[in-house]
């Protein structure tokens, strides 16, 4: 199981699989071998056979919130928006503490427009986990395109104070005006 995710991080997504179909042939009821094979096959673009990992992930274990949350992402990929934005719900739902799940759906909720229940999940992202730095650069692109330019400043320099340089691109463009 390690070392298909040691595989997966490094980019042998192929390997991570074939390690994961191990461990599935060895143990079929290990919830945890099914979704990070999903993780495996989404990354290497199998997206509806991510999802189908992540439902038996989730079938094996009702309370996987990363698996809700996994399939969110692949279900956000195919387009399935109402599904994608269901399984962030019950990603939260089960695990209020699930800081990624909190960005994820704050991302989906800015694509759909949903602006100010974007802001709203960052911040609870930024409150459960303070370093995300992808918390402060995507809501600091929220808040500018809501017209607040002196909030948005803010939020890229924290994400570049924690180490996201591209931030320091956006400050560059918009805040030195």
């Amino acid at each position: 199981m390690e070392s298909g995710k040691a595989k997966r991080q490094n980019g042998d997504n192929t390997g991570a699989i074939q390690d994961y179909d191990k461990a599935i042939q060895l143990y079929p009821d290990f919830t945890d071998a099914y979704n990070n094979r999903g993780l495996a096959k989404s990354h290497s673009g199998d997206i509806l056979g991510a999802i189908q990992d992540y439902d038996k992930a989730i079938q094996l274990n009702p309370d996987c919130s990363e698996a809700y949350n996994n399939r969110g992402r692949a279900n956000k990929r195919t387009g399935n928006i109402t599904v994608a934005m269901q399984d962030y719900n019950k990603a939260i739902q089960l695990n209020p503490e699930f800081a990624i799940a909190y960005i994820n759906r704050a991302n989906l909720k800015a694509d759909e427009g949903d602006n100010t229940g974007a802001i709203q999940d960052y911040d609870k992202a930024i409150q459960l986990n303070p370093d995300d730095v992808n918390a402060y650069y995507n809501r600091g692109i929220t808040k500018y395109e809501m017209g607040d330019n002196a909030g948005a400043c803010l939020d890229w320099s924290k994400a570049g104070e924690l180490g996201f340089v591209q931030a320091f691109d956006l400050i560059k463009t918009y805040c030195n005006e």
